[in-house]
């Protein structure tokens, strides 16, 4: 006797010959939609119980027809978790899924092929099963398919196993069709209903590994205790916001509860895969995944195609048979070996973004994003509900992956879109150096609208400009390079600070933008130290003096740029003691949460002495979730007297020209020879050689060399447009590490000759400096100091 044979339907849905008379009013209180909703769910229940039962299935499903008929939807899902949240939700018609082609075919359908979809839709469910489906038709009438899964180990649907369920199927469609002839709704819910259908327990093989979970003897025990794991995965991700966020979820909730000895998590580039993040004894891991093809006939390879392989390590073939027939520490197979004659089980799930892991919608192809790679100590099973966690886990996995790359990908974008349209380096100042940093927000993605500029004047004026147009959008970077460009043209005309702003309102009303946006403009004549301050609703400058008092420069606020008001922009005039350092910044680098900076400033700028690029590094640190763009530019007036005032020569070399290296030496020979300086010629020389021939080979681009002496001491200056910092590495293992280290002498000359040096952002480039003592006369200072 059958199970469906031993186990009765519910009494009275059989037929319809022990329905009451409609007419009567305890039939019509019989045929209510409650009550036939109720019995719709008790029939379609009890077909899934013993379809599950009768096939050995992991989960069984009832498929009905959605109201508008274009659609499958689950109606009854049974099974043991977590199996049954792997079913699909709902499927077009035309769909290739075995539920679908029952219905469209009305006869058997049976789907062997993990993946049912063509390569072009790869990725639809990667968990490996096998499927048969009936159709429920009746009297004419069809509502839908019903439909079984079971783990791919569990052999081929037989004959027999073809007939029971097809007998099940014509029982449900006769008990449909008499439901629907007494007027009830043959449709499936708003979600389907889930109903536990518990079989026997999975054991071990002997030699492999047995991961007991929950409590033994008790059925679903196990697969509950794999959802809390599945459910912590999902919170966590939902709050990952960096790669080493996710890597360090997919530890905690994916290879621990698996007992997993490494993780690895890649993604798909340029035909290749690279290693994201690792955990655990990963090393043969990484070695074999990072870098490699696409193309290749390995378990990754194959995984990035949509199927999900699971490597048993036993001698046994993996679950996934017909895939994959590797033995581990085989090169092909990617698993590594532990050295030995251990054989390893290992997994490789496809991360598929963009899929949400109950209900797939059909309309389009889910992008594979890369493979989480686990390798585990030696032979084990995959019980079917590991399988359908490991799958969902991916799933949650790939989508995360794919989020934090595309919101990096966007922030890389925005960030290097910004730094474009700011100075690609600061200009040369007589009696007033600069330097300037921006840092992005943390907490946006999008480009920010600060920015910066140093405008030299022909009447020895020199215009310091800063400000921020409001918004992280592109439109705020787009009017940001607008008024950038028109405040820079306005001063090479000769307007003083309150013109230039009033006349950068006018164009800001013309560019058609609700968009509003505030200034900070400081003209210093650096011949009387006079600085004229002119504000369009920014915070003041301030100015740190010699002694260490920190003030801000008074001007009228104004209102911003944007606001069109008739009252005109108005300035104030400062005169600056030789000495001081003057400090423009936007909101970003004095955030609420954040030391005044007033207070910052007194008290960096006693540690960093008179280097503004020491002042500027720690006045502007990377604060972790800065919620705004931050901007700030240095200067310091070294006064009016031109027998104290530094001596600065600047030499340009365009890029790619190796040639120029030994102009720039000549350079620095002349420049140290005029300001009788050449005892420090030839380490110059060394050093400028080496620093230059290094920027022009490895950021690119133009390179500025700049010398300056002042008193006691001599700077010398190598700017580029790369923002990356130079790396002081002899040498690298690899091709990447390679391509971006300072090879050669350069970096080591500079840390063995000069008294100090180091390497700080400049505009969108970066600046490496060196300073060397002048003989005799650091000494005799520091005496006197003494």
């Amino acid at each position: 006797m059958s199970p469906e044979e031993g186990q009765a339907w519910p009494e009275g849905l059989m037929d319809d010959r022990s329905a009451p008379d409609a007419g009567s009013p305890d039939g019509r209180r019989r045929e209510s939609a409650g009550v036939l909703g109720d019995e719709l769910t008790a029939v379609l229940h009890r077909a899934v119980h013993q379809a599950a039962h009768r096939l050995e299935a992991v989960a069984a499903a009832v498929y009905l027809l959605a109201p508008d008929g274009g659609e499958l939807r689950a109606a009854v899902i049974g099974g043991s978790p977590p199996s049954v949240l792997t079913l699909p939700g709902r499927m077009k018609l035309d769909s290739p899924y075995a539920s679908a082609r029952a219905l469209a075919g009305q006869s058997v359908a049976l789907l062997a092929e993990p993946d049912p979809l063509s390569e072009p839709e790869r990725g639809a469910l990667a968990y490996p099963y096998t499927v048969a489906s009936v159709p429920l038709e009746a009297e004419g009438h069809r509502f839908g398919s019903l439909t079984v899964l079971r783990t791919e180990d569990s052999g081929d649907y037989t004959e027999a196993d073809c007939r029971g369920l097809t007998r099940i199927g014509d029982r449900l469609a006769v008990l449909l069709a008499g439901l629907h002839a007494r007027g009830a709704t043959i449709a499936p819910g708003c979600l389907p209903v889930l109903v536990p259908v518990f079989g026997t327990e999975p054991s071990a093989v002997a030699g492999e590994q047995a991961v007991v979970r929950g409590v033994p003897g008790v059925p679903g025990s196990a697969g509950m205790t794999l959802l809390y794991a599945l459910q912590r995965l999902t919170d966590l991700l939902n709050r990952a916001t960096t790669m080493e966020h996710v890597v360090g979820t997919a530890e905690f909730c994916v290879m621990a509860p698996m007992r997993a000895r490494a993780l690895a998590l890649t993604s798909a580039a340029e035909g290749r895969l690279w290693v994201l993040g690792h955990s655990g004894d990963s090393g043969d891991l990484v070695s074999e995944l990072h870098g490699s093809a696409l193309l290749a006939d390995t378990p990754a390879a194959r995984a990035m195609r949509g199927r999900a392989l699971f490597v048993h390590g036993s001698s046994r073939p993996p679950s996934t048979g017909r895939d994959l027939d590797a033995e581990p520490g085989d090169p092909s197979s990617g698993v590594p070996r532990d050295g030995g004659d251990g054989r390893h089980a290992a997994a490789y799930l496809p991360l598929v973004g963009s899929r949400h892991v109950v209900d797939l919608p059909m309309a389009g192809a889910a992008p594979i994003v890369g493979v989480c790679c686990l390798s585990f100590d030696g032979p084990r099973t995959f019980p079917p509900e590991e399988r359908a966690v490991l799958t969902m886990m991916a799933g949650l996995l790939g989508a995360a992956v794919q989020r934090i790359q595309l919101s990096a990908a966007r922030h890389v974008l925005a960030e290097g879109m910004q730094r474009r349209l700011l100075p690609a380096v600061l200009p040369e100042a007589p009696r007033l150096p600069t330097t300037a940093r921006y840092r992005p927000a943390q907490a946006a993605s999008e480009a920010g609208g600060d920015w910066y500029d140093v405008i030299t004047m022909p009447d020895d004026r020199v215009m310091l400009v800063l400000g921020d147009v409001e918004g992280h959008t592109l439109e705020s970077a787009a009017v940001m390079g607008q008024l950038r460009t028109s405040v820079a043209a306005y001063a090479t005309e000769g307007h003083g600070p309150a013109a230039l702003l009033e006349r950068t309102d006018q164009l800001l009303s013309r560019l058609g933008t609700e968009l509003l946006a505030t200034c900070c403009v400081v003209a210093v004549d650096t011949g009387t130290g006079v600085a004229e301050v002119a504000l369009a609703g920014h915070p003041a400058p301030l100015a740190r003096l010699s002694d260490g008092t920190v003030r801000p420069l008074w001007a009228p606020a104004n209102v911003p740029l944007g606001l069109h008001g008739r009252t005109p922009y108005r300035s104030q005039e400062h005169t600056l003691p030789p000495g001081t350092v003057l400090a423009l910044y936007s909101d970003g680098v004095h955030e609420p949460d954040r030391d005044d900076v007033v207070a910052r400033l007194a008290a960096e700028g006693r540690g960093a002495g008179a280097d503004l690029e020491i002042l500027a590094d720690r006045l502007l640190t990377d604060a972790p979730g800065r919620r705004d763009d931050a901007a700030l530019l240095l200067a310091r007036y070294e006064g009016a007297d031109d027998s104290a005032a530094p001596r600065t020569a600047r030499f340009h070399i365009h890029r790619r020209d190796l040639r120029a290296v030994r102009a720039a030496r000549g350079f620095v020979r002349g420049c140290l020879g005029d300001w009788g300086l050449a005892d420090l010629s030839d380490d110059l020389e060394l050093i400028a050689s080496e620093l230059v021939t290094n920027a022009l080979i490895h950021a690119g681009s133009d390179v500025d060399l700049r010398l300056r002496a002042s008193r006691d001491r001599v700077r010398l200056e190598v700017r580029d447009s790369d923002s990356d910092p130079p790396v002081p590495t002899a040498y690298s293992l690899t091709d990447e590490g390679s391509a971006r280290a300072e090879h050669g002498r350069g970096l080591y000359l500079v840390d063995a000759l000069a008294h100090t040096w180091n390497t700080s952002p400049s505009g969108r480039g970066k600046t490496v400096w060196l300073e060397m003592e002048i003989p005799g006369v650091a000494a005799a200072a520091r005496q006197s100091v003494e």
